[in-house]
């Protein structure tokens, strides 16, 4: 499967005129080796060349064991140890693939850190560095068969744990102990931990989309966001839904049934090639026709995967048409200021059909007996 990538990869070097992309540690990487480990301060980097050569791994020698027994491709290792540091390891490996120093290499511009990009001028001064982003989210933007088997497995983790989390709510437990709860939960459904740290907003936080887990406790009345998501493998799941505790009051009924409509509405308008704005607008005419437009303060969703957010972005100005295979999330939301909010989140995937829902748990709003 990796090599593939990396063949997919060298073509689209070449129709971008390029002659390297340098990735480091992260998503990129785990998707294009197979190699899976973090960005540490001592400095690692693949060079994978447009003529289709072996790629050029520069790595510390203490974690050489690791990534060889990882690593689903063939490379060619430059090893370097503290007391030499990376510089001739990466001159070496720069000037076997790249000795045109003028020529143009992809970098990861939301991934890569000064360092490395330092370290690769100082390896090839006049090197022509340009953002590989779109190139390498294209590529990963359309989901294999196995891809699509671990966010599916992602998906039954997460749900699972939600409905686990949601039966221990009751008055008086805080939004701390609710996500303590959940992210027990996920480790306990065979979750590999959590996609990202779980939100839960009650009452008057739930104004906030990315509100911080407070001491707070659950009061009836309360309408009570919860968002998280299980990582199972490298691959994410990411699901949000709303319940009151108790008889919620007419408005809040009001917003949930918009939200639940609007979500409806954005799950009802994925077909191949449609973009991620009609997405968007599907999803937003709804809530703008019922006087909650306003409220509506983010885009509709994001791409999901190896990373919590990657593209597409579903959202005005994201006008390219979406393949098959496209995964990302539906999640319009409303938030007042002073009364609390509802969001209602879901994971799609574009299908030759038109799509489908890798989520499924319940949408209508759950009132919790007091």
């Amino acid at each position: 499967m990796s090599a593939n990538r990396v063949t997919r990869l060298t073509e689209a070097m070449n129709r971008e005129g390029l002659a390297a992309v340098a990735i480091v540690p992260g998503a990129n990487l785990r998707y294009l080796t197979g190699v899976d480990f973090h960005v540490t301060s001592r400095l690692s980097l693949v060079l994978f060349p447009a003529d289709g050569g072996l790629p050029c791994f520069v790595v510390p020698t203490l974690e050489m064991a690791r990534v060889q027994s990882s690593i689903a491709i063939p490379v060619q290792f430059y090893p370097w140890n503290d007391a030499t540091g990376p510089a001739e390891a990466l001159r070496s490996a720069v000037g076997k693939l790249v000795p045109d120093t003028a020529a143009r290499v992809g970098i990861e511009y939301m991934v890569m850190r000064v360092r490395e990009l330092r370290a690769l001028e100082e390896a090839a001064p006049g090197l022509q560095t340009v953002d590989a982003t779109p190139l390498l989210a294209g590529l990963r933007m359309v989901k294999e068969q196995d891809e699509l088997a671990a966010m599916a497995e992602a998906v039954r983790i997460i749900e699972v744990a939600f409905q686990q989390t949601i039966a221990q709510i009751r008055p008086g437990v805080t939004e701390r102990e609710l996500a303590t709860t959940l992210a027990n939960a996920i480790i306990a459904a065979g979750g590999d931990g959590e996609s990202f740290p779980s939100i839960v907003a009650g009452g008057p936080n739930g104004a906030y989309p990315h509100h911080e887990n407070s001491d707070r406790p659950l009061e009836v009345g309360d309408l009570i966001i919860i968002d998280g998501g299980a990582r199972y493998g490298a691959y994410l799941s990411d699901m949000t839904r709303t319940v009151a505790l108790g008889e919620p009051g007419p408005e809040a009924r009001r917003i949930h049934d918009l939200v639940l409509r609007a979500n409806a509405a954005g799950r009802a308008a994925l077909r191949p090639g449609i973009s991620g704005e009609a997405i968007d607008q599907a999803a937003r005419a709804v809530i703008t026709a019922g006087g909650y437009g306003e409220y509506f303060i983010h885009r509709t969703g994001h791409g999901l995967g190896l990373d919590e957010h990657e593209p597409p972005y579903i959202v005005a100005g994201s006008t390219d048409p979406l393949p098959v295979g496209a995964t990302f999330t539906i999640e319009p939301g409303i938030y007042i200021e002073g009364i609390g909010g509802v969001r209602i989140e879901d994971d799609v995937v574009i299908t030759a059909e038109g799509g489908r829902s890798l989520t499924s748990f319940e949408r209508e709003l759950i009132v919790l007996p007091v």
